[in-house]
């Protein structure tokens, strides 16, 4: 009997071990991507910058009511869109995403050429100042294509497509009273800061 018990004390001791090696306390947040060609990009972002894609850039717009021309032209029936909107804004897009592109892939560049820098150890404090500064030039640049672009649809659009826009997305509709499906109701009143 006692051999057993020395056994599955053995076998629970290493149970142990090996979920303790599981969890890694201190594994960073980050381990993974040092597997990436530009280690500040995924490549998610890679692709969303490669097609012209709004990358989260014109929320200040688009969460107070000025709504962009992609998703404009994907709810078009719903909002009731005459033809004539519909090309004014697929021409909107067209002009958005050509100049996004541009600065995409130079602010994609930018990001390969410091990622260099630091893989092959030639960071200077000159060379770091300079391509950040050129990066947040870029990515300035990048924003005012997509921001400028939504200051441009409300001169298209009626107010009651703009509310139904809105309404459509989700906007306007009190997050601390319509928890959706399978969220936590605790966690999201705090992540939607309802109090």
């Amino acid at each position: 009997m006692r051999g057993w018990l020395i056994v599955l004390s053995l076998l629970a001791v290493a149970g142990l071990a090996d979920a303790g090696a599981a969890q890694q306390p201190h594994t960073s947040q980050y381990a993974g991507e040092e597997n990436r060609r530009i280690k500040s990009l995924s490549a998610d972002d890679i692709d969303e910058l490669r097609r012209g894609g709004g990358w989260g850039l014109a929320k200040a717009a688009e969460l107070n009511g000025v709504p962009g021309p992609a998703h404009l032209l994907e709810l078009k029936d719903d909002i009731a869109l005459s033809a004539a909107q519909v090309e004014r804004i697929a021409a909107m897009m067209d002009d958005m995403r050509r100049r996004a592109i541009v600065v995409g892939e130079r602010l994609i560049e930018l990001e390969g050429e410091l990622e260099d820098h630091f893989r092959q150890r030639t960071i200077t404090d000159a060379v770091l100042k300079s391509l950040l500064d050129q990066i947040a030039s870029e990515r300035g640049r990048l924003r005012y294509v997509h921001l400028s672009t939504h200051l441009q649809t409300p001169l298209i659009l009626t107010e009651e497509q703009i509310a139904r826009y809105n309404r459509l997305r989700g906007y306007g509709v009190a997050a601390c009273d319509v928890v959706p499906e399978g969220h936590d109701a605790a966690l999201w009143r705090k992540h939607n800061d309802c109090g």
